[in-house]
């Protein structure tokens, strides 16, 4: 894939995200692996008006590139690359309910088996930072250890996949629990599920889906 093809896929995944509703207006921001970097959305700039140029590229030694100025949120894609190596993309929301329940300073525990789906037996709430810092970008790092989704406190959530579709497909996955955790605990706090039981959801996910076709 060229580079013009991966600022397309970036551009299309923020389009994305804002019309399936778990994103609005300039808010949250996309990136995807690059050589030995990452390109990432611009910061203020509403996506409809962005273009594939406007993406900005950051290389290994933390220097950006291009004519705009990367998002205010480059420090937790940047650690997220470093740290993750199965990691090739992650988007950024400030979707309602997860974001409904950061400010709460909750977390999503194991109410559900597809939390198994973000990695673990919960889905982690950073403790809240001011945004665009490196101590943001360190609490979001320690709540996305051994996971793949993370909330933020007062803030969004983080999603990250091995493309840009997975990323966005966990996005919304972790919206949609969120929601549905939201509405169970307007009845009364639920059951969740044994760590026993979620460890084997985990190995079943291991190998759930369709397999690979072998070439012809």
């Amino acid at each position: 894939m060229t580079e013009l093809q991966i600022r397309k896929q970036i551009l299309a995944t923020a389009l994305r995200m804002n019309a399936v509703g778990i994103n609005r207006g300039k808010s949250g921001n996309v990136s995807a692996r690059w050589v030995e970097g990452f390109l990432v959305t611009p910061s203020g700039l509403p996506y409809e008006e962005t273009r594939p140029s406007d993406i900005v590229f950051i290389d290994a030694k933390v220097r950006p590139q291009g004519t705009r100025e990367p998002s205010s949120e480059w420090r937790f894609h940047f650690d997220i690359y470093r740290r993750k190596s199965e990691a090739n993309a992650v988007v950024h929301t400030h979707s309602s309910f997860a974001t409904t329940l950061a400010c709460l300073g909750m977390g999503v525990p194991a109410f559900h088996y597809m939390i198994a789906v973000a990695g673990g037996n919960d889905i982690r709430c950073a403790p809240y930072a001011t945004f665009g810092t490196q101590e943001l970008s360190d609490k979001a790092l320690a709540a996305l250890d051994g996971r793949r989704a993370c909330l933020l406190a007062h803030h969004g959530m983080i999603a990250v996949g091995a493309s840009l579709a997975a990323a966005l497909a966990l996005a919304v996955e972790v919206e949609s629990l969120a929601e549905i955790y939201w509405r169970a605990l307007s009845i009364g706090p639920p059951a969740t599920l044994a760590d026993v039981e979620m460890d084997v959801v985990l190995e079943k996910f291991r190998t759930y889906g369709q397999p690979r076709q072998a070439e012809e």
